[in-house]
């Protein structure tokens, strides 16, 4: 049996998660995926993988293995590129999550325009709010928003996110504009529950004692009603239920068309970011230095984020 089909089949059943997943992405049967492998561990006299039939998981020998076997399938597709007639061709499959809300709106609109360019390579979206452990559930790359937690991983900017108070035309007339940040507390706000992000509160710039410089505050308002959901949050602000702070990304179109007013914005902190995560920096494969070339390009167009950006 060939040695690379091996290599391959190995990576693509730890890429997937199962033989299942892998033999239909080839187009073969899980028994010809199933004979690959045990080929494969026999001739290294180790165990990969404990495979039982709920789950697939790899042994430590296996996590070791996968990382050089990743290097050595890159390196040899970028050599591949680099002769057949000056094209560079990924292929392979890209796996990539990012949060519920922004996911859904400035990601997913994205991936078939990708794959369009690059259609050898197959993509998976995962849109979730929770923190997902890329080395453990095997993705590629994570976009994220707002501040990063000291980590392993590597990061790359992708754009800045500012956040901004927001109210509906309504709800002022009938309980009045906050002056400043302080004023919150008279009102009623929409805000995420303990259990979700945001735990150091709404992030405002304020004039130091004595004048001279910014500080940025941290408070955390409250109300008669919190969520875990940031999209939730967005509904119940656009019923006219109290003050939210959200991103510019998520309000920007209702600001525009007057349904959403905008307060305290001499106070806006400076924007945290939008950045793409990614386990490493060396050795990435084509396909997931191609998409963060992709997403890179589109974010910072000035008119992808239409007149308020981020």
């Amino acid at each position: 049996m060939d040695r690379l089909t091996q290599l391959e089949t190995f990576v693509a059943v730890a890429a997937r998660g199962s033989l299942t997943a892998a033999a239909k992405a080839e187009g073969v049967a899980p028994a010809v995926i199933g004979r690959r492998l045990d080929a494969l561990e026999e001739r290294l006299g180790v165990r990969l993988m404990l495979r039982t039939t709920r789950r697939l998981t790899l042994t430590h020998e296996g996590s070791a293995f996968l990382e050089d076997c990743q290097r050595l399938l890159t390196e040899l597709a970028n050599a591949e590129a680099s002769v057949s007639a000056g094209r560079v061709k990924a292929s392979g499959h890209l796996r990539v999550t990012a949060p519920a809300g922004f996911g859904r709106r400035h990601v997913a609109p994205l991936v078939p325009r990708f794959h369009e360019l690059h259609p050898e390579v197959t993509i998976s979206l995962n849109l979730s709010d929770r923190v997902i452990d890329m080395a453990g559930e095997h993705f590629d790359c994570a976009v994220r928003v707002g501040d990063l937690p000291d980590s392993s991983l590597v990061s790359m900017r992708l754009a800045d996110n500012r956040r901004r108070c927001v109210a509906t035309p309504d709800f002022l007339r009938r309980h009045g504009v906050p002056r400043h940040p302080t004023d919150l507390a008279r009102f009623a706000c929409l805000t995420l529950s303990s259990d979700a992000s945001q735990t150091r509160g709404w992030a405002f710039s304020v004039p130091q004692e004595g004048g001279e410089g910014h500080e940025v505050i941290h408070l955390k308002p409250v109300g008669p009603l919190d969520c875990s959901d940031g999209q939730v949050l967005h509904d119940w602000c656009l019923a006219g239920h109290g003050i939210a702070w959200r991103s510019t990304w998520e309000v920007e179109a209702e600001i525009d068309a007057g349904l959403l007013v905008p307060v305290l914005d001499e106070f806006a902190a400076p924007p945290n970011g939008i950045y793409a995560v990614f386990p490493h920096a060396k050795h990435l494969p084509l396909r997931v230095r191609l998409w963060l070339d992709f997403l890179k390009a589109h974010y910072a167009r000035p008119d992808y984020w239409g007149s308020g950006g981020r």
